[in-house]
């Protein structure tokens, strides 16, 4: 049984990519999956003056030793002004000072999604090319266009063809597993 930690990365307390990690996640049934909520994952903006000062905080130590014990990891990023978010920008940026390689050979299933019809895809298309360089294998993308019309709270993933793209995007990550 492989242990995946799974989360947006958003700090909404509204995050449709939590809503599409949250979903995502209740399909694995043959793997222990941590699912964090990111609101509960507070960092200070990084610079460098702040980090002398200061140090890391033991959630951004954690976090990282819970990325780097992980067989594999879900993310789901959201997107502002055609690119991945402040947010997960910072945390990235931290995650990397404490260990360069926070992602070294882990495999990813990286997702977005928004209410516009592009899903995201600016933002995913740029975390794709980046996590590399912190070791990560992005072994399976998906964009979930249109949220508000194709994700049903109840129901997941409504659109037929989205779900099967979805559901065939999870099987090809969790086959790396």
């Amino acid at each position: 049984m492989a242990q995946i930690l799974a989360f947006a990365g958003s700090n909404s307390s509204k995050s449709i990519n939590y809503e599409l990690v949250k979903y995502t996640a209740s399909l694995i049934k043959d793997h222990e999956v941590q699912l964090l909520n990111m609101v509960n994952f507070p960092f200070p903006m990084f610079s460098e003056d702040y980090e002398r000062e200061n140090g890391y905080s033991n959630s951004l130590v954690e976090l990282k030793e819970d990325l780097m014990k992980a067989d594999g990891v879900i993310i789901s990023v959201n997107e502002h002004n055609s690119g991945p978010s402040a947010y997960f920008k910072n945390l990235t940026d931290w995650l990397s000072r404490v260990e360069r390689k926070f992602l070294e050979d882990t495999p990813v299933f990286l997702m977005a999604t928004s209410n516009g019809k592009r899903g995201g895809i600016s933002a995913l298309e740029i975390t794709k090319n980046v996590l590399p360089r912190f070791g990560a294998e992005v072994v399976a993308s998906f964009s979930l266009p249109s949220f508000g019309e194709t994700f049903g709270k109840e129901e997941g993933i409504v659109s037929a063809d989205l779900a099967k793209a979805h559901r065939e995007a999870l099987n090809q990550f969790l086959g790396k597993l």
